[in-house]
């Protein structure tokens, strides 16, 4: 005679971990600035990465268009060009036509160059991608996947976001437009208080001592470590690490401009 199944005690229910609700891309949104690691480790369950992006381009185009209306483009690479002595000198010693000329094409190619940067940015983040992959999976020895590690590096960049929001309340707010550059827009780095005709190394190199860079970079890490088994320290290494790879190969190359 077969024996009826036996239902479970409370002891066995009670040891059975509860699961952890799947988040929607908008929760994911919002955890990332509240509770990173909600977001990160949903991260394994789905790498979908367009919500944020979608946010991101909406944002750029915004701060893009306000910059142009507030500021304009001529005078933005205007600006930019002083903070490069010596493309600026050989644009001083131009004639008054060709100088005009000249100007009135670095304001169009900023406006283009603005309004095309989440695409270029996109590309720039399948680099970094690829790179932490590699680390991650050669020098760290862990299991993890690209989709999961590309969409950390979209979801971590969402401070960027808040950067941008933060610049355009400023133009809107009456910010002067004299020194107004798209590059380093807002005085949450070194280098924004620094003078790059003094040097262009430090300037550059200061400038990518900023708060919401930092804040990209440590979320970065608690992603990593979220998706894999990395530990928390490993993985800030390998971000930090990176980072001051680039900024000190892009602070190099700032020298010859």
């Amino acid at each position: 005679m077969a024996t009826a199944p036996l239902s479970p005690t409370n002891s066995e229910i009670s040891a059975v971990p509860p699961q952890t609700p799947p988040l929607s891309q908008g929760a994911r949104i919002v955890n990332t600035f509240i509770a990173p690691s909600k977001t990160f480790t949903d991260l394994r369950r789905s790498a979908a990465w367009w919500a944020p992006f979608i946010l991101m381009v909406i944002v750029s185009w915004g701060f893009v268009y306000t910059a142009g209306q507030k500021v304009g483009f001529e005078k933005i690479a205007e600006n930019q060009m002083q903070t490069q002595p010596k493309q600026q000198a050989r644009m001083e010693s131009m004639p008054a036509a060709d100088r005009e000329r000249a100007m009135q094409m670095a304001g169009k190619f900023t406006s283009v160059f603005g309004y095309a940067f989440p695409a270029i940015q996109l590309l720039i983040m399948l680099i970094l991608g690829a790179i932490f992959f590699a680390t991650l999976k050669m020098a760290a020895g862990v299991e993890v996947s690209f989709g999961a590690v590309f969409a950390v590096l979209i979801y971590a960049g969402l401070p960027g976001v808040l950067r941008a929001i933060l610049v355009v309340i400023s133009l809107l707010a009456g910010a002067s437009p004299d020194s107004f550059t798209m590059q380093n827009p807002l005085g949450s780095n070194i280098g924004y208080y620094l003078n790059p005709a003094d040097s262009r190394f430090l300037y550059s190199l200061g400038s990518q001592i900023d708060i919401f860079m930092i804040w990209t970079l440590v979320l970065t890490a608690i992603g990593f470590t979220c998706i894999s088994k990395v530990k928390r320290g490993t993985a800030l290494v390998i971000v930090f690490g990176w980072w001051a790879f680039f900024t000190l190969v892009l602070s190099s190359l700032a020298l010859l401009s």
